[in-house]
């Protein structure tokens, strides 16, 4: 197995447009299947941290000095606790995130805990959880990796309530789950650019043949259905990296990866910041709206010595140590761009009492290569898929993602001076 020294090389010998191009496909697998389941530089970790002081969940002065930890520094510590729940307890777990179903061997990946430099992280407790949504509502808006952290919200209360679906349609991307004891509602909005898009067509031109983002109009699915939240989660991320056709003022500007005479090309920084802003614009623009707007950051992937169609897997067994691997420069900018607007959307939104807050798990994410489905999304002889492709963009469940809505607890606790 190679060293954290290696991974940092990996990206230095494969072509970046290459090796965020390949990535796209396994995200658009697992688009449409949840729902069956259910009936920069500035790469390394310290540059990250630079901007972890927007992590500031609270603007109250009179809490007391520990509840100002910054949770998302620190490390991964061992924890020899069971995990939360398992493939036995919790039935909502999608096929392609089910590792242990699936046949993988190891079950060390589970018996670790992020443990922050000046604080201890609260762990999930359902019951207090559920307490503080009490007659409240939660929208997820984004793409497979924040419908990832919904149905590891979902499992964790499973051990108090398991909801009822009371979707308004059939369509899978656009689900409402209600827990009934406690008056609580839970809806994911798939939208992975947060901005209006259209899919590519199968043939036609290269114009044809690539998706649009209209970047300065927000995907009305989403943003015109949170007026009754009283809170939402925001993220975006890796759909970004494939070839995009970009309209500003209904026309097109600017491409990634493109050939298009006249159309000029960008870089990754220029328009994923472009459709965050749009999105954050719009909720600040919202009328009825009086939610809290939660953005929750980056989810890196872990490739090694290839790509997940070539070889490239993520066998680590173990977490990375803080210093052992660095966040890819192209992650690192839309890092960079989620804090920056948030602080950017935040001071606007302090004209109309609009609170916002970041939930912040890039860099404990980042050092967490073992929790990954690799091979094991899907039942095979001998245990896991014999594909050769391999996921490690999503995350097993159980797994490291449950630290997400461990986060998302504490953050909320902090917020309600429960602690």
């Amino acid at each position: 197995m190679s060293n954290g020294k290696s991974f940092k090389c990996l990206h230095a010998v494969v072509p970046m447009p290459i090796f965020i191009l390949l990535l796209f496909t396994i995200i658009f697998i697992y688009n449409h299947s949840w729902i069956q389941t259910y009936l920069v530089n500035s790469s390394s970790l310290s540059s990250l941290s630079s901007f972890s002081s927007a992590s500031s969940l609270s603007s109250n002065t009179g809490l007391k000095n520990k509840l100002e930890c910054d949770i998302s520094k620190g490390e991964w510590i061992g924890d020899e606790a069971a995990p939360y729940y398992t493939n036995n307890t919790c039935w909502m777990i999608q096929e392609h995130q089910n590792c242990m179903k699936n046949g993988r061997p190891d079950m060390d990946f589970l018996k670790w805990r992020w443990k922050p430099d000046d604080c201890e992280l609260l762990r999930f407790a359902p019951e207090k959880f559920l307490e503080i949504f009490r007659g409240k509502s939660l929208a997820f808006v984004g793409d497979s990796l924040t419908r990832n952290q919904m149905q590891s919200l979902m499992c964790l209360l499973s051990k108090v309530e398991y909801p009822k679906d009371v979707s308004n349609s059939s369509d899978e991307n656009f689900r409402r789950m209600y827990y009934k004891t406690y008056n609580f509602t839970v809806s994911i909005f798939w939208s992975p650019y947060l901005v209006k898009a259209e899919e590519p067509k199968s043939e036609g031109s290269m114009i044809d043949r690539m998706w649009k983002l209209y970047l300065d109009e927000v995907d009305e699915n989403w943003a015109s259905k949170i007026d009754e939240f009283d809170y939402v989660i925001v993220s975006d991320g890796t759909w970004f990296t494939r070839p995009l056709l970009f309209y500003e003022q209904k026309s097109i500007t600017k491409c990634q990866y493109c050939e298009i005479e006249s159309v000029e090309l960008v870089t990754l920084n220029y328009f994923h910041r472009m459709a965050f802003r749009t999105a954050l614009q719009a909720i600040n623009k919202l009328d009825k709206y009086k939610g809290v707007t939660i953005v929750r950051t980056i989810s890196p992937p872990h490739f090694e010595n290839g790509e997940w169609d070539n070889g490239g897997d993520c066998v680590r067994t173990r977490p990375f140590g803080r210093n052992e691997t660095e966040l890819l420069e192209g992650y690192a900018e839309m890092y960079r761009n989620q804090v920056e607007e948030l602080e950017r959307a935040r001071m606007e939104g302090v004209k109309r009492g609009l609170e916002f807050r970041l939930l912040d798990m890039t860099g404990a994410m980042l050092l967490r290569p073992d929790g990954h489905p690799s091979r094991y999304m899907s039942e095979g002889a001998n245990g896991g898929s014999q594909s050769k492709r391999r996921d490690c963009v999503h995350w097993c469940l159980p797994g490291p993602v449950d630290v997400w809505n461990d986060m998302l607890f504490h953050m909320l606790h902090k917020a309600a001076n429960l602690m």
